[in-house]
């Protein structure tokens, strides 16, 4: 008689991968923060892509004036590619939190997840989400209730966090500047929360403590479980400027918000990242937080950094919106 499965890959016990191929994932997560209740703010379910069962959050603010349509702001929530949802207590409250803060309709799709599905399977999902979109911008009477006759559609913004930050990247890319593919949407700007993005050699901050939710053996892990076997963390998927990677500079982009926290492992790599493509002459804006950690505004949105982090996005959906 054959040895039981061993496990070969653990995500802090969310997420175990099995010899045999099997994949455990927690059914009952204990989170250590309770979902929000928001009074200003109405959220919905709704099936973007029935062929893939897969769903997404629509988030509307109450009090609107009638006159003023809202901007559509997407949000795609982190989880090393691996874990996440969009009901999940920390993505629910970030989005009641951009909804009420920002005064727009946000967009919160689920995707699906490595290693069963490994990439790009989480970037094609993302482009799905906008052409759920695209349909019911041109669906007339039959467009969503939530969305006809409230929302602009000449005013949208994508938002990523982590590796949702990954794939706004990719979005940006895909769609070009101008967002021509999208239309009658316009996509006018994208803002990268701390991106998932990795490289073969390692940088300061990668190198340096660990943070109080992540290391740097967790980020690997996650690469490994969402990238085909023998990739490496310089794939186009993982590193925007990788030998592999299309040459940015020949790309052009809309408008692009980084933001980081100070003390995050992925501090070095963000700021590369916004450095390079403004030396390329992309128009990028870079905020650091000094001394925050990974997840500092998605965990604690009705905080005073966060709070900040509502203005600085705010601001920027504000001077890109023409």
């Amino acid at each position: 008689m054959g040895s039981p499965p061993r496990i070969v890959e653990d995500c802090m016990g969310v997420l175990q991968l099995f010899s045999d191929g099997s994949i455990y994932r927690c059914p009952n997560i204990a989170f250590n923060f309770p979902a929000v209740d928001e009074d200003s703010v109405d959220f919905k379910e709704v099936i973007f892509d029935k062929k893939l069962n897969l769903g997404l959050r629509l988030y509307k603010p109450k009090f609107t004036k009638p006159t003023t349509r809202l901007p559509i702001l997407f949000y795609f929530h982190g989880g090393g590619f691996c874990f996440g949802s969009r009901l999940w207590p920390n993505s629910h409250n970030f989005c009641l939190r951009l909804a009420s803060g920002l005064d727009a309709v946000v967009v919160s799709p689920d995707y699906r997840l490595a290693p069963e599905h490994k990439l790009p399977a989480a970037m094609e999902d993302a482009a799905r989400a906008v052409e759920w979109l695209q349909r019911e911008s041109l669906n007339g009477e039959n467009c969503d209730e939530w969305l006809s006759g409230i929302v602009d559609f000449d005013r949208v913004f994508v938002l990523g966090d982590s590796s949702g930050g990954n794939m706004a990247h990719h979005l940006a890319v895909r769609l070009g500047a101008g967002s021509a593919k999208a239309a009658p949407v316009r996509v006018r700007g994208y803002i990268l929360l701390a991106p998932f993005f990795g490289g073969v050699v390692r940088t300061k901050s990668e190198e340096g403590p660990s943070e109080a939710i992540l290391n740097l053996e967790i980020l690997d892990r996650f690469w490994r479980l969402s990238m085909a076997k023998g990739e490496t963390r310089d794939h186009p998927f993982a590193n925007p400027f990788g030998p592999n990677s299309p040459n940015l500079e020949k790309v052009a982009l809309d408008p692009i918000l980084v933001i980081v926290g100070g003390c995050e492992l992925l501090k070095d790599r963000v700021e590369n990242y916004a450095k390079r493509l403004e030396e390329m002459g992309k128009k990028v804006d870079y905020v650091e937080f000094e001394g925050k950690e990974h997840g500092f505004f998605t965990n604690d949105p009705y905080s005073k950094n966060s709070f900040e982090v509502v203005q600085v996005i705010k601001q920027f959906m504000l001077q890109n919106s023409s």
